[in-house]
């Protein structure tokens, strides 16, 4: 089975990384109560963490590896697709070189965190009753204006249609909403072109 390659932000890697670690989280408050023993009172789920371990090989490596550190010093939350688990807004919290970078090899470590902040500063109503109309104006939804809407064929990716339309992948997101997992479009689906 050939997975879809892990992104954030405009950065794709070349190859996915080795190895992933999910860490979830409850938060638990102990409160002392007289003659001993606590009461335990949950607080809810914390962010969710991802975390990671990769090798860049071959020609190039270590400019891969720069690549991807102008990401991490790029400030604010940005849009992770995992090949495995759902797409989520994150924050690139940590970058690690394991070992003396060569020219050809680079072994590194990473971790992102959840934001459940919501897109853009929070959530929207988005109303999906309207219908969409192919070629250009407007396709309805919400009053957007559309340039088109793409009907997905065998093999599409949410990644290539936005290439083949020259549109940042997290506009095309945004702009489609009815996707609920950026990793899994079908034939007959139809994409917004903003």
């Amino acid at each position: 089975m050939r997975l879809t390659p892990m992104r954030y932000k405009d950065y794709t890697w070349p190859h996915n990384p080795e190895v992933y670690t999910v860490e979830y989280q409850r938060r638990i408050a102990a409160h002392q109560v007289p003659c001993g023993g606590s009461v335990l009172q949950d607080l809810g789920c914390s962010y969710r963490v991802l975390r990671g371990e990769g090798v860049f090989a071959g020609e190039g490596a270590y400019q891969q590896f720069q690549k991807l550190a102008e990401v991490f010093r790029d400030s604010g939350p940005g849009l992770l697709v995992h090949p495995v688990w759902q797409a989520e807004r994150a924050w690139f919290v940590s970058l690690t070189v394991k070992e003396e970078p060569l020219p050809d090899y680079v072994r590194y470590s990473f971790a992102f965190w959840e934001d459940w902040s919501g897109y853009d500063g929070g959530l929207t109503e988005v109303d999906v009753g309207n219908s969409q109309t192919s070629g250009g104006g407007t396709a309805g939804s919400a009053g957007r204006e559309y340039s088109a809407v793409y009907t997905v064929k065998k093999g599409d990716t949410l990644w290539g249609i936005a290439g083949r339309y020259g549109v940042p992948l997290t506009t095309l997101i945004a702009a489609n909403p009815q996707i609920k997992n950026p990793n899994l479009i079908y034939p007959g689906d139809r994409v917004n072109i903003p």
